[in-house]
């Protein structure tokens, strides 16, 4: 795709199909990192080769760890132990990963050498201040633009740290405890509420003594990582796309297999069950340490609802599908407590807003969230702002749109989801790429 990208989606009433959607990005990063700071060599199957991912890569490499990804079904990382990795020749650019960022500022806290960590112009207007802090706090030396990137780390000797984060962020969370692995004694992080505990997961499989509570987790330093095997499951996130587009439109079932079900992501499934959508959950397994199973739905007439703000943080990333899909609904649907979606790829309830109403629906922007009145949506044009999730939203929106809807500036749409345009018109979605 070239800078001026776009995805021109078509109204189509005629969905149905099993597919398999790429392996979850959240687990593929961890993977890697965890995989470079392991003693020996670690196996990643099912990896994400999206943008964002392979920007964590080049950055390892830079970093020193050998990486093989020459066999696309199993990455090969030789791990140089937690203190092996030396200081890069350069910055290291991070592309639009906000979770590659935060992490990866996590690891060179704690490290005898400087580093720079930067992105594209979006990831640079990321606020990273909430990870700069705590950092800080342990003893490494931070100094942003204000806040946000580039990232300039001067790593040190990490002390232990008891945090009480004021946001609930798995990639905060996940930052403290990467630090924590260098640290002597030991970090706990608390949460105002659930986030995903993929990093906590991840670190029992290397060996790792990782505490995880309910909203607490706690890791004690210095600590030394096994060389493992990881099977990545097929990333929610993805599924979501799958998953709305049958609610909308299936004239059979729509079933994806292989597809991770942590219950720190899944809480987009109680909210289309809310909204009156059936999901029939099979094949229950596991993939390492994550759970998986295969997903299927069949169309359903989407009721308005009242999102349950405990709900918000398990469903983090699918809110923009969310609002989309209520753009869809009979009725009236309110999110509140949803903040953070201020500070992803782009301002989400902004662009999310704007968007609906340019297609003619009714939206009330909160702080915090939106209220969306169901009705029908025209066709028009709306600007994704670079963010694949808004992208991929509108996507699906269209199937019931009045007439073809065209969304610009949708290049990012590859970090997270390759192959999103082929794998949806192979369930029957009329999209096209410009």
């Amino acid at each position: 795709m070239t800078d001026n990208a776009r995805i021109v989606a078509s109204p189509g009433r005629e969905v149905a199909g099993s597919v398999r959607v790429p392996g979850d990005k959240s687990i593929s990063h961890r993977a890697l990192i965890l995989g470079a700071l392991a003693e020996g060599e670690t196996l990643i199957r099912g990896f994400l080769s999206g943008e964002d991912c392979i920007s964590t890569l080049k950055a390892l490499r830079q970093l020193g760890a050998t990486i093989d990804d020459s066999d696309p079904d199993c990455i090969r990382v030789q791990g140089v132990g937690l203190n092996g990795l030396r200081a890069p020749a350069g910055p290291l650019d991070l592309g639009n990963s906000g979770t590659g960022m935060r992490l990866l500022a996590g690891v060179l806290a704690g490290q005898a050498f400087e580093s720079e960590l930067t992105g594209d112009e979006s990831l640079r207007s990321r606020p990273m201040e909430r990870v700069a802090t705590p950092l800080g706090r342990m003893g490494a030396r931070i100094i942003s633009s204000g806040g946000y990137p580039p990232l300039h780390i001067k790593g040190s000797a990490l002390k232990p740290l008891y945090y009480e984060s004021p946001v609930a962020s798995a990639q905060v969370k996940s930052a403290l405890l990467l630090a924590g692995l260098y640290a002597d004694g030991t970090t706990r992080v608390e949460e105002p509420g659930i986030t995903r505990d993929h990093t906590e997961r991840m670190l029992q499989a290397f060996g790792v003594n990782v505490m995880i509570g309910d909203k607490a987790a706690e890791v004690s330093g210095p600590a030394r990582l096994q060389a493992t095997e990881i099977a990545v499951p097929g990333d929610f996130s993805s599924a979501a796309f799958a998953l709305a587009a049958g609610c909308l439109s299936a004239t059979g079932p729509v079933e994806i297999t292989g597809v991770g079900i942590n219950p720190t992501r899944t809480g987009f499934l109680e909210i289309l069950k809310l909204m009156g959508a059936g999901i029939a959950i099979t094949d229950v397994g596991t993939a390492g340490s994550e759970p998986v199973a295969t997903l299927t739905v069949n169309s359903a007439v989407l009721k308005g609802a009242e999102i349950p703000p405990e709900l918000v943080p398990l469903a983090i990333d699918e809110l923009p599908l969310v609002f989309a899909l209520a753009a869809c609904a009979e009725g009236e649907t309110r999110v509140t407590g949803a903040k953070e979606l201020r500070h992803k790829e782009s301002d989400r309830i902004a662009i999310m807003a704007t968007g609906l109403s340019n297609l003619g629906i009714e939206v009330d922007e909160r702080s915090d969230g939106l209220v969306v009145k169901g009705g029908r949506l025209r066709g028009g044009t709306v600007n994704s702002a670079g963010d694949h999730r808004v992208a991929m939203a509108f996507s699906v929106a269209a199937m019931t749109a009045n007439d073809t809807i065209e969304i610009l500036d949708t290049i990012n749409v590859a970090t997270s989801f390759p192959g999103f345009v082929p794998l949806m018109q192979s369930l029957g979605l009329q999209l096209a790429e410009g």
